[in-house]
């Protein structure tokens, strides 16, 4: 993992290069020096807000801090101290919007936070990330494949869109996030919390999905293809929703109301518990053909 150390040596690296001491760096920073001074022997880690303000000031695109950045040098220039700086300068500099246009693929991540990240796009992929967050973040649109994630929060951000390859998510926060029209793809889910999250339109696909929290999700239009499901209690409303070539262990629906849902060559079907459900009648036609336990089950009536 990318421990904070080795952000340090970057940091120390590049001020020196630029000739400035860590008081006048922790003074552009509107931080104390004692905090430079803990970043450069790493003891803790900048934020990346934070981050993107060290590489403008250091004249360095934001890769420089990643585990695979091989540049030259930094460039060598002088700092002038804040005081001396124009009126004109600072706040043109705060105004300046940044493009989270930068590449996370094969790094080490550990205890960073990448909250508000936005635009990574196909740059995520095999990387490792452990206790990482990523709250509130625009990932729509995102590539990750051949990634090891644990225990990160992603709770509230936008992932729509996305197409998560080959990979292993194991005890992450997905509280509140959207996944409409996102494909997974041959991954270990395992121990992850969904709630309340929208999988409108998803496609999962080779997937083992493990123990996880689905309390209060959206599912429509959503597929389940090929799917190992063990230990998931699904409530709420299903419609429209596809579960083929599946398998099931230890599952439940319980107070879900499943409408227009497909059932087809799934294994293990009559093992799932339906508990206080309503289903239509091609639904019912499904799980019955299906041999599934049609105990528990209303059929609703319109």
């Amino acid at each position: 993992m990318l421990k904070s150390n080795r952000i340090g040596n970057k940091i120390t690296e590049a001020r020196k290069k630029i000739n400035i001491s860590q008081a006048l760096l922790a003074e552009r920073l509107f931080i104390s020096p004692q905090a430079v001074g803990k970043w450069e022997r790493g003891e803790s880690m900048p934020d990346i807000s934070t981050l993107n303000r060290l590489a403008e000031i250091f004249g360095v695109d934001l890769n420089y801090f990643s585990e695979s950045f091989h540049s030259g040098d930094v460039k060598t220039t002088t700092v002038e101290p804040i005081e001396r700086q124009t009126d004109e300068l600072m706040p043109s500099r705060r105004r300046k919007p940044f493009d989270w246009n930068w590449d996370m693929s094969k790094g080490n991540w550990l205890d960073a936070d990448f909250s508000g990240l936005k635009n990574l796009k196909e740059k995520f992929s095999s990387s490792n990330m452990k206790n990482c967050k990523f709250m509130n973040s625009d990932l729509s649109g995102l590539i990750l494949g051949s990634n090891n994630i644990e225990i990160c929060d992603f709770s509230s951000s936008d992932i729509r869109n996305s197409k998560i390859q080959f990979s292993n998510l194991l005890n992450n926060q997905f509280n509140n996030c959207s996944f409409i029209d996102a494909e997974f793809f041959k991954n270990n889910i395992e121990k992850c919390n969904f709630s309340e999250s929208n999988f409108s339109g998803a496609e999962i696909s080779g997937v083992n999905f493990e123990s996880n929290v689905v309390k209060d999700v959206v599912w429509k239009f959503t597929l389940f293809k090929n799917t190992n499901i063990s230990n998931v209690v699904f409530e709420g409303t299903f419609e429209d929703c596809h579960f083929e070539h599946c398998s099931f262990y230890g599952v439940k629906f319980q107070n879900s109301t499943l409408i227009n849902t497909f059932f087809k060559n799934n294994k293990r079907l009559k093992r799932i518990r339906f508990i206080d459900c309503k289903v239509d009648k091609m639904t019912y036609a499904f799980l019955k053909n299906g041999k599934a336990d049609l105990s528990g089950i209303t059929l609703l009536t319109r």
